[in-house]
């Protein structure tokens, strides 16, 4: 699904201003652009981009509640300029698994003032020597890089895991919203089917008085019903697929979050063993 349509799914007949979190993983871009993402998003605070084949944000909107933005595994290797442009209240920032080779790339981060986390894991630039001392001295606002402070003390949850947290209690409670909506869809379907079953009937009645004409009408009424009954029929398979979609989508999203925080976890402890080998 590409990501203008993703973004359609996942207003569910909200405003754009209405929404806080929007996760995209997995969808196409638009030839390794953003497509379908406004400033319309004003109320916006936490938006994942995981896995979308992006090579380029040049054309992120301005959205100047942002907190928290999920880049990881796409294919960006510079231009970062318009995240300090767009997103002047940025404090969590994940680039892991993109093509970013140098400390210059990531000169631009020096004007988010307020950036504290930044996560770089499977980058080429966490090859470099140095290169945690070299990101701290580039970015003296940040307070952990790659989970972990200057200190070598690991990110807190509340610092480092507490808007995933809320993000799946929301989905959670979105998708309860979801299906009390289904079952309202339904519910008005069958409302309809027996309103025309109803008026099919005082039909055949005023039709049973009339002579000569009493078996046609009969046979237009029930294939009239016959087809209401398709057409009503049709549209509850039709909005049961899309909820099943929506539904599936959400559940990869966590499943992919789940992964991503085991693969953290397990960097975090392979750079812990390595720094205590090479202090040996």
């Amino acid at each position: 699904m590409d990501m203008k349509k993703r973004i359609h799914l996942e207003l569910r007949n909200r405003t754009p201003s209405d929404v806080r979190e929007l996760v995209l993983d997995n969808c196409r871009s638009n030839e390794g652009k953003i497509e379908g993402l406004t400033a319309e998003f004003v109320n916006l605070e936490f938006l994942s981009l995981i896995n979308v084949g992006l090579l380029s944000v040049s054309n992120l909107p301005q959205l100047g509640k942002l907190k928290k933005l999920e880049l990881s595994d796409n294919r960006i290797s510079g231009c970062l300029d318009v995240l300090a442009e767009k997103l002047p209240n940025l404090t969590h920032l994940n680039l892991s698994g993109n093509k970013l080779k140098d400390l210059s790339t990531l000169e631009p981060l020096k004007k988010l003032d307020h950036l504290k986390s930044l996560d770089l894991f499977n980058c080429e630039v966490t090859n470099l020597n140095d290169y945690r001392e070299s990101v701290f001295r580039l970015l003296p606002q940040l307070t952990y890089l790659d989970g972990y402070d200057t200190e070598d003390r690991e990110a807190s949850d509340s610092d480092g895991e507490a808007d995933g947290v809320d993000d799946d209690e929301d989905e959670d409670g979105e998708e309860e919203e979801d299906e009390d909506g289904e079952e309202e869809v339904f519910d008005e379907d069958d409302d309809e089917d027996e309103d025309d079953e109803e008026g099919s009937g005082e039909e055949e009645e005023e039709d049973c008085g009339q002579d000569g004409e009493d078996d046609d009408d009969d046979d237009d009424d029930d294939e009239g019903e016959l087809s209401q009954n398709e057409h009503g029929f049709l549209r509850r398979v039709s909005d049961y697929e899309v909820l099943m979609f929506f539904f599936l989508s959400q559940k990869k999203s966590r499943e992919e979050r789940v992964r991503r925080e085991n693969e953290k976890r397990m960097m975090k402890m392979t750079t812990m063993m390595m720094r205590m080998i090479r202090s040996q």
